[in-house]
């Protein structure tokens, strides 16, 4: 997949993008016209979202080019065992429709840190606000930005830093302008070409490995058959780079439980995950769940996460399996060291595109890529904003503010948070390793503590605020001196 050049777009293909910027530009302008009068109306949208908004702009906020890059490139490697991380996300959807929503609206707060100073203490808020600002910042915005700019740059041959720039100043113009309702309105739209564009590239994927039958069954059987790598230069890879993977002799593609050592899919994750990554991306995670906050009532908010749960499960048709088809037909990939073949494989879904997609269509497939970029980066930007806002600038530096100063505060820290995710982005290739892994490794310092201690604060009146202090702290202590013995104690390092 080395050395592909930019290709040519043609008129319909610049039309079919322009077509979609338009009515994305329409949806924008519409639904943020009026004026924001109050950090309700621009936070949250006035508390007015339906649960078919609720449930597309939860899911538009998540997938992004961490899904499109990191996780199709992660699924080349791995195999399927990397749609865990998508299937998973059903077991805490489940909680967070029956415990979570009905505390967090009962509360009637903005954010998360505000609740986590109702139920426990006002220094978890402050400590949880910072940290969610550094960690959307670093692990969302920057990463989001960097992958939506190395897919310009392969696609149309764009310098990386003028590709991120322009990522950041187009997709971040709903957000400033017209808040959550703007965001979550354009979302709505995003999330129906994201998918229609992302289900083609899948079906011409399975049609391209049916050779001469043109059959999707017989593309999926070669797929699978080659996954299973039982023979031939598939089998020889998997089992050159099976200490890789997993510290393993023999290695399963095709299996969803993976050995404790496993690089990025131990099994113990499979439940453990739920209790901590997955409960505080989805539950307490600002930019995923300030949605469900805006949500009309109780109803809207828990049908918009059903509606997500089963969006949910149809992802990795679109985020998946495609690095299966892309190992079925380029195993040598997995020929390149170890550590040239994870960068290789996260550029697998462009590759995609410049070989299978017919021109005339790949504006299609632009926008959807470009969608899912416009999207995350509109939803991150919109809730570091908030916090930084209520939580920090309100609290902390100044709490007179009236209404419309708030607003005006959300707007300008949201030029300066972006401006600095755009620097960080730049440099995040100096990384030398997986989008997907990158992400995901920074997951693991922030997750597990507050994951624990929200569960625990919702479930058991016991838990106070002393309590949770400690566990917070004690949680990021544990957690940075694992990561360090890990990476630099010798024979322990992955």
């Amino acid at each position: 997949m080395q050395g592909l050049a930019a290709f040519p777009l043609t008129l319909l293909d610049y039309t079919a993008f322009g077509l979609y910027f338009v009515v994305l530009c329409a949806i924008g302008l519409w639904t943020g016209r009026n004026e924001k009068s109050g950090a309700d109306d621009y936070f949250l949208a006035g508390r007015t979202l339906p649960w078919y908004v609720v449930g597309s702009s939860f899911i538009a906020s998540n997938i992004s080019t961490e899904h499109f890059i990191g996780m199709i490139g992660a699924a080349f490697v791995y195999g399927i065992c990397v749609a865990m991380a998508e299937w998973a996300n059903v077991l805490s959807f489940t909680v967070l429709i029956w415990f979570f929503i009905p505390f967090l609206l009962a509360s009637r707060v903005f954010t998360t840190p505000e609740f986590m100073e109702k139920r426990f203490h006002p220094l978890l808020r402050q400590f949880f606000a910072l940290l969610t600002v550094v960690s959307n910042v670093v692990a969302f915005l920057a990463a989001v930005l960097y992958g939506g700019g190395l897919a310009l740059q392969s696609l149309l041959g764009w310098n990386l830093w003028f590709s991120i720039i322009a990522l950041a100043v187009v997709a971040g113009s709903w957000a400033i302008y017209g808040g959550l309702r703007s965001v979550a309105w354009t979302d709505f739209f995003t999330v129906i070409v994201m998918i229609v564009g992302g289900l083609m590239v899948t079906v011409l994927g399975l049609l391209a490995l049916s050779g001469e039958q043109h059959s999707l069954i017989d593309g999926w059987n070669v797929m699978i058959e080659r996954n299973q790598a039982h023979f031939g230069v598939w089998k020889e890879v998997v089992q050159q780079n099976a200490q890789h993977c997993a510290r393993v002799d023999q290695y399963n593609r095709l299996s969803v439980i993976q050995p404790v050592t496993h690089e990025t899919n131990p099994w113990p994750s499979l439940f453990l995950g739920l209790f901590s990554v997955g409960i505080w991306y989805n539950v307490i995670n600002q930019f995923m769940i300030q949605r469900v906050l805006g949500a009309k009532n109780l109803y809207h908010a828990r049908m918009g996460i059903v509606l997500a749960g089963y969006m949910k499960i149809l992802m990795p048709a679109i985020v998946v399996v495609p690095g299966l088809i892309l190992f079925a037909r380029y195993p040598e990939v997995m020929q390149l060291p170890w550590s040239e073949i994870r960068p290789e494989a996260d550029r697998g879904y462009i590759h995609m595109l410049q070989t299978l997609i017919p021109t005339g269509l790949r504006g299609l497939f632009l926008a959807a890529l470009f969608g899912t970029i416009q999207s995350t980066v509109n939803s991150v930007l919109n809730s570091t904003a908030t916090v930084f806002t209520l939580d920090i600038y309100k609290r902390l530096l100044n709490p007179s503010a009236g209404e419309k100063h708030l607003v005006r505060i959300g707007m300008v820290s949201s030029v300066v948070i972006l401006a600095i995710s755009i620097v960080i982005a730049g440099f995040i290739n100096r990384l030398g390793g997986s989008l997907f892994v990158y992400i995901q490794s920074l997951y693991a310092f922030f997750a597990p503590p507050f994951g624990a201690v929200f569960l625990l604060g919702v479930l058991w009146r016991r838990i106070n605020g002393l309590g949770a202090l400690t566990a917070v702290s004690m949680g990021f202590v544990l957690g940075i001196a694992m990561k360090l013995y890990v990476q630099f104690v010798p024979g322990h390092a992955l």
